[in-house]
Order: structure tokens, then C-alpha cells, then sequence
């Protein structure tokens, strides 16, 4: 185990699986003790505590909504509670919703919003009272912000993009207590939401530099260096991690 992270507590939101749990097991590995967010899998959840407290690395499973501002807010006061404070804060939830704009529903636009945006917004607001100089919050987007190559994908990209402007102001808004906010932008990434091995995986490929998907772990490193005592002076940014897709 490295001891970049040592005595640090993280936040991460959708921790349980895919991008999500290779960030908790990344910066537990660098010291950090990680709570992560589940909403359905308490299996899966513990399965990841148990994996991450046999590598030597400690762990902390929180159920909560993060679609409902009450159950994030709480999640993040209780963990706070329980921890002391929280150093870093990793908004990884997200969801992915696709169709052209005469198929998609006003409910999926306002889930996307929801989960995409609004929680990020409401999980920033809520952990500042718990977070000091030195604090990172650090959001998971996409290279979709940037380029969207195929139909359907409107609400989705238009989410992420969102980001990119919460970033730049939340980034002003924070600097001067010592907590930077940045965004890290993956390309496509072999999880459950977006498997290597579809159809539609393949035709990513074609459009890329490097022509897979990235592994979680990969996307892992990049939120590791963000959260570390080297990346001090990097805020505000939207750092893409992406095989060259928007190259």
C-alpha cells in the first residue's frame, strides 16, 4: 500500500461497482479510509468492504439515493459523523440514458439531470462544512461533454458539459479555502453500463486512437493523482482520460 492518501477519509458516490469501485479500491490502496454510496446491492457492497479490508485497506458501505438530495445529504452528515470529516468527495454516480430527441422522455431528462448534475451540486454543497484546507472534490464526467459521435446521446452529453461549467465556478468559489474541484473525463470504459464486448463498444473503437475501452483501474489512477498532495495546484479542470476519442 502506498501512503499518498494516509489519513484522509474519501466520499464516494455509486462506489459499488464498475468506475465507482475501482476508485474506492485506488485510494484505499494509497491509504485513504473510503465510504462509498450502494442503492441496491448490499451483496455487492460488502463484497468490496471485504476485498478492500483483505488488501490491508479500510472501507465503509452507505446506503443511500443519491436522486434524493435528503438521503445524499444525510449519507454525507453521517459518514462525516462517524469519520470526522471528509477529505476528498467523488461525485461517480451517473446515469446513462439514450435517445434521439423524438423517443426520449421528459423523464428521462429530468433522471439525467437529477442523478448527473443535481447530485453532484447537492453532495458539494453538503460536505463543505465537513471538509478543510487540502480538500479535493472531484466529479466523474465524460468525453461526451466534448464530442458526441453518434445520435442519441443529447441529454447525456449535455449533462456531462454541465459539469464542466459547475467545475470552473465551484472552483472559484473554493479556491480560497484550499479545496480545489475538478472533473475527470473518461472515454469508453469496460463496466456493466458500457461493456467492451457489445456492438456498440465496437463502433467506439473505430472512432478512437486507441482502439479498446479504458479499464476502470485506469480511470482510477487519474482520480488518485487529482486527490493527491501532487495535484495541488490543478483546479477548475476537466482532465480527459478518453484513448484519444476526442483526439
Amino acid at each position: 500500500m502506498s501512503t499518498n492518501l494516509q489519513g484522509k477519509i474519501a466520499f464516494v458516490t455509486g462506489g459499488a461497482r464498475g468506475i465507482g469501485a475501482a476508485v474506492v479500491r485506488r485510494l484505499a490502496s494509497e491509504g485513504a479510509t473510503v465510504a462509498f454510496t450502494y442503492h441496491s446491492s448490499a451483496a455487492g457492497a460488502n463484497d468490496l468492504v471485504a476485498s478492500v479490508e483483505k488488501a490491508g485497506g479500510r472501507a465503509v458501505a452507505v446506503k443511500a439515493d443519491v436522486a434524493d438530495p435528503a438521503s445524499l445529504t444525510n449519507a454525507i452528515n453521517e459518514t462525516a459523523r462517524q469519520l470526522g470529516k471528509i477529505d476528498i468527495l467523488v461525485n461517480n454516480a451517473g446515469v446513462l440514458r439514450l435517445g434521439t430527441i423524438d423517443t426520449f422522455s421528459l423523464e428521462d431528462f429530468d433522471a439525467t439531470l437529477q442523478v448527473n448534475v443535481r447530485a453532484v451540486f447537492v453532495a458539494a454543497k453538503a460536505v463543505l462544512p465537513h471538509m478543510g484546507q487540502g480538500g479535493r472534490i472531484i466529479n466523474i464526467g465524460s468525453c461526451n461533454a466534448e464530442r458526441i459521435p453518434f445520435a442519441g446521446g443529447a441529454a447525456y452529453a449535455m449533462s456531462k458539459s454541465a459539469l464542466q461549467g459547475l467545475v470552473q465556478g465551484l472552483a472559484r468559489d473554493l479556491g480560497p479555502k484550499g479545496i480545489t474541484v475538478n472533473n475527470v473525463q473518461p472515454g469508453p470504459t469496460d463496466t456493466d453500463m458500457n461493456p467492451e464486448s457489445s456492438e456498440f463498444a465496437a463502433s467506439l473503437h473505430g472512432l478512437m486512437a486507441i482502439g479498446r475501452h479504458a479499464r476502470p483501474e485506469e480511470i482510477a489512477g487519474m482520480v488518485a493523482y487529482v486527490a493527491s498532495p501532487e495535484a495541488g495546484f490543478v483546479t477548475g479542470a476537466s482532465l480527459t482520460i478518453d484513448g484519444g476519442f476526442n483526439a
